[in-house]
């Protein structure tokens, strides 16, 4: 007797685990619509996201604009070697969007060069690959002859070609001469000989390779603008973050700055200069080589919905906290009118006519426009409303994304998202930065929204493990799934959160102020982090409708360590299902199919690893990556086995 209640025992305890095992799903009870918006990017000029980075200039200081005007450069064959040869001209009287320029007096028959270290770890240069140099400069007396000169970190000569500039240009010119290294390097310079005898003032000095993005001259890094496009993001938000504020208002964000010639884009210190105490970066400029055109270029060629967030009359409020008195704000209210008008006006109006000047004539289709940054108080509050009313009149159909300030759960939020609400706003912003456990804790933080009330963007969130900045607060897997965990809470919850997007989204392995980041680079190549796959993960399966996913009844959100979601992509036939599991022990899973069947085969994505701690880096870039399989799916039901701390995506294809 005593054996048989063992045995029944036991049979009861291993029913009872398989009981917990399935999993229901009903492709018919739509929940929401999946918005094509749902998944995105959030571009800011941190960690030399822009200049140093995306933008692929090479040369820093090129226009020798910075307060320090040779920063990044010194003389050749002397550094010493400044007066009556090498002078920076001051012209900001006459000319503050381009206030320097050096200029060249060569006397008698003399040999000077200038040399260009580049952006923080140096020039990388490929073997065979042409690189696009262009010389801007006024000839003052001819007679100067130019010789250019590419090294490699050990002072080895990989390229070599000359120029003579143009004796009648006596206005301002640009002249372009192409040099093609022999080998490749990293750490490397580039040296411009000046020789002979005669005066050349010089505005820019500039070198681009020629694989840039789709093949632009003067245009982004390909391997990285492809890291964004892999992603298939429903929107750019640019072009931040704090650099929208600025430090203070005299170095705010001013998009009409950022277009055109660049020689008229006027050059202003990033409020990430000196913002970050322990990664103090005084060169840190914001040349605007990657201007508001540019952006919703780059919106446009990876098919993301463009997202401009504009200044509203306050900068930084953890800085100056500087505010426009309200009757002095209709200059910024006619920035937010003009660049709408910019994005999508016909080529007859006036800003339509500029887009159409710099080579698209067609509109931008922008649909979404950022007042503000983290704002927040009743200084927001009350600007706010001026650039809401003032927006609304003219263009209604332009739909409005409201700041909360720069966290949860603090007055400063409570007050902001009880004003939104009051006022129906149509997005409100939420920003999260916190811990792996707040982030499984909190993926049913949207289950009790309103469902009438205002949508929300989940604009700017990461798990941290450890503090902000701190080399020790990295992109492993822990990081990854825990958002992965939340996430799940936004998809099942898509009738209330329209947006989300990750942040930050770049950092160069040497010039970073944040941590953590999605996407790691040096001067030459670049790396996904595990939070990378996971955002991909979503936005490539993100489908067209949410449907019920339950346990017991219940949705899974943390029950046995596991966390899901369920889309059905009408367009594909295809059922996707979405789990993590945060245990340290593999999880054996029915889905139970109602309402539809399977059509017999199912792939399955997971990315796994038995250490939380793994990650990956510029010497291994792949030490952890997704790993897809095919399954079996008969009938009405999908089975597999989660492996220890995974995320997975099982995609069934439907009858």
């Amino acid at each position: 007797m005593k054996k048989l209640l063992l045995f029944l025992g036991f049979i009861a305890i291993v029913a009872s685990g398989f009981s917990q095992d399935f999993y229901q799903v009903s492709t018919k009870s739509t929940k929401a619509k999946v918005p094509s918006t749902l998944w995105g990017l959030f571009f800011e000029d941190i960690n030399r996201a822009a200049d140093g980075g995306v933008y692929a200039e090479m040369v820093e200081n090129r226009s020798f604009d910075f307060p320090k005007p040779l920063t990044a450069w010194s003389t050749w064959p002397s550094p010493q070697l400044r007066d009556g040869i090498f002078m920076v001209v001051n012209q900001i009287a006459t000319n503050a969007a381009n206030p320097k320029y050096m200029q060249v007096d060569l006397r008698a028959r003399d040999t000077v060069g200038l040399i260009n270290t580049g952006f923080d770890e140096g020039m990388s240069f490929k073997k065979g690959l042409p690189y696009n140099l262009t010389l801007r400069y006024r000839q003052q007396t001819p007679g100067i002859h130019v010789r250019i000169f590419l090294f490699s970190g050990n002072n080895k000569i990989l390229a070599r070609t000359e120029m003579t500039p143009d004796n009648d240009a006596k206005d301002w010119h640009s002249q372009e001469v192409s040099i093609t290294p022999i080998d490749t390097a990293t750490r490397g310079k580039l040296l411009v000989i000046f020789e002979g005898s005669g005066k050349l003032d010089v505005d820019r000095i500039s070198l681009f390779p020629s694989d840039t993005w789709k093949n632009r001259k003067g245009g982004l890094r390909a391997d990285l603008v492809q890291k964004l496009a892999d992603l298939k993001p429903g929107f750019l938000r640019f072009p931040g973050g704090c650099i929208v504020e600025g430090n203070q208002l005299v170095h705010r964000y001013q998009w009409k700055h950022t277009i055109g010639p660049l020689e008229n884009r006027e050059m202003v210190q990033s409020i990430w200069a000196d913002d970050v105490p322990d990664r103090q970066t005084p060169d840190y400029m914001e040349s605007f080589g990657l201007g508001f055109y540019e952006y919703f270029q780059l919106a446009e060629d990876i098919g993301a919905a463009p997202l401009p967030i504009i200044n509203v009359g306050m900068s930084c409020q953890f800085d100056a906290a500087e505010v426009v008195p309200i009757n002095e704000l209709e200059p910024f209210i006619t920035d937010a009118l003009d660049l709408i008008e910019f994005a999508n006006g016909s080529t007859s109006t006036y800003w339509g006519k500029k887009r159409a000047e710099l080579g698209h004539p067609a509109p931008f289709n922008l649909k979404l426009l950022g007042i503000g940054n983290e704002n927040w108080g009743p200084q927001y509050a009350e600007r706010l409303k001026l650039f809401t009313d003032r927006i609304k009149a003219k263009y209604p159909e332009i739909r409005l994304i409201n700041a909360t300030g720069y966290s949860r759960n603090i007055p400063v939020f409570t007050y902001m998202d009880s004003v939104l609400r009051a006022r129906k706003a149509d997005i409100i912003d939420e920003h999260f930065y916190d811990t792996p456990k707040w982030f499984m804790d909190n993926a049913n933080r949207y289950d009790s929204y309103d469902r009438k009330g205002p949508k929300i963007f989940v604009g700017e969130y990461a798990a941290q493990s450890d503090r902000i900045g701190s080399m020790k607060n990295v992109n492993n897997l822990l990081t990854a799934l825990s958002e992965a965990c939340f996430m799940t809470g936004i998809e099942r919850n898509a009738d209330v959160v329209d947006m989300a997007s990750y942040a930050p989204l770049f950092a160069h392995v040497t010039g970073w102020q944040w941590t953590p980041n999605l996407i790691w680079f040096d001067n030459s190549t670049s790396y996904n982090t595990p939070n990378y796959y996971v955002q991909q993960l979503f936005s490539l399966n993100r489908g067209t409708d949410v449907v019920p996913l339950t346990k017991d009844g219940k949705a899974i959100c943390g029950q046995d360590s596991c966390w899901a979601s369920a889309v059905v992509d009408k367009n594909t036939r295809e059922l996707v299902i979405k789990m993590v599991n945060m245990s340290s022990k593999p999880k054996a899973r029915q889905i139970r199919l109602t309402n539809t069947t399977a059509a017999g085969e199912a792939s399955w994505i997971s990315l796994a690893n038995g250490s939380t701690g793994i990650m990956n880096s510029i010497t291994n870039p792949d030490n952890i990556k997704p790993d897809t399989k095919t399954i079996t799916a008969n009938g009405k039901e999908v089975s597999f086995t989660a492996a220890p701390f995974s995320f997975n995506v099982i995609k069934v294809k439907l009858k």
